[in-house]
């Protein structure tokens, strides 16, 4: 919302920034920081200003090296993009600092000095004789490889300092926490190291997470740049969302807490359970997602049909020889299901999938499908299949990260609230549904972990993707013909 407009330091920052750069003898005394807030609170911008501060201005060394850090390429382009901004307002910056975009690098002309945006797959980490690094979101970091290259390589560097500017990480062994934990310490007086300077803004646990004094005491920038209006909206939504509750304390309290949990509570969507007639539905449009599981997996597609009340059709498939054992294993009656139709067995200990290519034929020729979004891995073998059987279908490829996951996964979201779906209280949805778990990227976007959602949720990705997928489509322009048209000559 402040975009364009002038940096001016608020208070809270200006005491920040004079912690940081207090000298004792004309030397500066902190080497480390750790500015850990809830997102949303300038993290980004304040990191820029660091990073700018050490390339071209006063902190600025002859040939010095400044880096950003972040846990993946995207993430470490958002402070170079800030810095570019900054940089092409200012005439003066922009006249002596060459911006190599394609790199994400910046180097100054007149001393030599060099930014990069580094990631924690980036192998340019070694060999490194940092001035200045700030770490963005540490806590996303998958190793703390990145973190101590950079760590060791200040070494070189009379003045060096690093940054690290992150929420918290609920992992108790990750690099973030331990960082945490020795600033609590030096803030309490246990260690006395006046190197490293904690800045720690964080609700304690026991607070009560829906109180504003506690928002206040934890988020500097509210009711400032940091919108009020925007925290009260998720609050209301974190408690009766079940998966946003923990998103709510751990990205807008600071909380070391998991930012993972159950997607949708039981109650929200045994309301959906609407019934469907498959009958009734027989020509009618919708959208599919279809999750081809491994050899022995749950293979599950899954239609919608927004125009027919949101109903929702799935349809399972497993291996026929190994339901017996499947059934000991998963703990849910896969024979039961089988008996009632609810899951279709193919022959064989693994998946077929040229039955599969089959049903997928008889269906596409039943219900009117605009588009079915399949995820791109072992795709291949059913894809040969189907070309080998003149089976055509609408596929749409369908990343499963973040960036197609996110949205889908807050369109279904949306739909089970508000009672715009309708699932038959199908039971193998319905026990995809309470398996699954959402994880969450630093923006605060979502998607159902497989790897740690407790059971089976083939289903209910595919649900997502489908949804997903009839979220994209363009509206159809609408005209009002209602009033007579009138011509003027």
């Amino acid at each position: 919302m402040h975009a364009g407009r002038l940096f001016r330091l608020r208070p809270w920052q200006k005491k920040i920034i004079r912690a940081l750069y207090r000298t004792k003898r004309g030397v500066r005394v902190v080497r480390k920081a750790l500015l850990t807030f809830p997102r949303k609170n300038g993290k980004t911008a304040l990191a820029a200003a660091l990073a700018l501060c050490h390339l071209i201005g006063p902190e600025a060394e002859p040939r010095g090296q400044v880096y950003s850090a972040a846990s993946d390429r995207d993430q470490a382009g958002i402070i170079f993009n800030e810095l570019e901004a900054i940089i092409s307002a200012v005439p003066e910056f922009n006249a002596r600092v060459n911006i190599q975009r394609f790199r994400k690098t910046l180097e100054d002309d007149l001393t030599g000095s060099v930014y990069m945006a580094l990631s924690s797959d980036d192998r340019k980490a070694h060999g490194l004789s940092p001035s200045f690094v700030v770490y963005d979101e540490l806590a996303q970091a998958r190793n703390r490889h990145l973190y101590d290259n950079l760590d060791t390589g200040v070494g070189a560097r009379a003045e060096p300092l690093f940054v690290v500017i992150s929420t918290q990480s609920s992992d108790t062994h990750h690099v973030m926490t331990e960082l945490v934990n020795y600033g609590q310490q030096v803030l309490d007086g246990v260690v006395q190291d006046e190197s490293f300077l904690p800045v720690i803004f964080s609700a304690p646990l026991d607070a009560d997470p829906w109180d504003k004094k506690v928002w206040k005491a934890c988020n500097p920038a509210l009711g400032d740049f940091r919108s009020l209006e925007e925290m009260r909206q998720f609050a209301a939504q974190a408690q009766r969302i079940p998966a946003k509750e923990s998103v709510f304390r751990n990205l807008y309290l600071n909380q070391p807490v998991e930012a993972d949990t159950r997607f949708i509570a039981g109650p929200d969507w045994d309301a959906c359970a609407g019934k469907v007639d498959p009958a009734a539905l027989v020509g009618r449009p919708c959208w599919a997602g279809l999750d081809l599981g491994s050899t022995r997996d749950l293979t599950a597609l899954v239609l919608f049909f927004p125009e027919d009340e949101g109903a929702v059709l799935p349809f399972f498939w497993v291996p026929g020889e190994s339901l017996a054992e499947r059934e000991d294993h998963d703990k849910v009656p896969y024979r039961t299901w089988h008996a009632k139709g609810l899951i279709e067995a193919t022959e064989g200990r693994a998946i077929n999938r040229r039955a599969i290519a089959y049903r997928l034929g008889e269906i596409a020729a039943l219900y009117d499908l605009k588009g079915l979004a399949f995820d791109r891995w072992r795709i291949e073998d059913l894809q040969v299949i189907l070309a080998d059987e003149g089976i055509s279908l609408p596929l749409v490829p369908w990343g499963q990260g973040f960036k197609d996951m996110g949205a889908a996964t807050d369109a279904l979201e949306a739909a089970i609230l508000n009672q715009k779906i309708r699932h038959g209280g199908n039971p193998v949805l319905t026990w995809n549904c309470a398996n699954a778990v959402v994880q969450v990227d630093p923006a605060g976007s979502r998607k159902i972990a497989k790897d740690k959602s407790i059971e089976r949720v083939d289903g209910l990705v595919s649900l997502v993707m489908a949804m997903g997928l009839h979220a994209r489509e363009k509206k159809p322009v609408e005209y009002d013909f209602s009033e007579p048209l009138v011509m003027t000559i």
